[in-house]
């Protein structure tokens, strides 16, 4: 199998750079998309498949929980990791069907491969 296809969604540009930046440095994963809102990632991930979408908690609109619940809701689901500079305890995610929650300030090669190794040894994708 190829390479991890990643959608990055952030309203801020320093931080889709920065998320970016650790995909290209994570061996077996490459960014196919990057988008702004929840709207537009429910639409990207329609156009680009990509395997994981690496989603922020607060987007301007659909902010990033309801947007990871729409997301998995659809047919061949991506699996989405949110992501925030909150701390988890601060972020009401439950039961929007993310696969795994990383403050901003933690995220590296090591935590996104733990999130998607994790992901997949659980809905049985490699």
């Amino acid at each position: 199998m190829g390479d991890v296809r990643v959608l990055i969604v952030d309203d801020q540009e320093p931080f889709r750079r920065a998320m970016a930046a650790v995909v290209a440095a994570t061996d077996g994963f490459e960014v196919v998309g990057s988008v702004t809102t929840g709207e537009e990632s429910l639409a990207a991930a329609r156009r680009l498949s990509p395997d994981l979408v690496l989603m922020d908690v607060h987007l301007p609109g659909v902010d990033g929980v309801e947007a990871t619940r729409l997301l998995v809701a659809e047919p061949d689901a991506p699996v989405v990791v949110l992501l925030s500079t909150y701390d988890e305890d601060q972020i009401d995610a439950a039961g929007c069907g993310a696969a795994a929650y990383i403050p901003k300030a933690a995220f590296g090669p090591d935590r996104l491969s733990a999130a998607w190794n994790g992901a997949a040894r659980t809905s049985g994708q490699d």
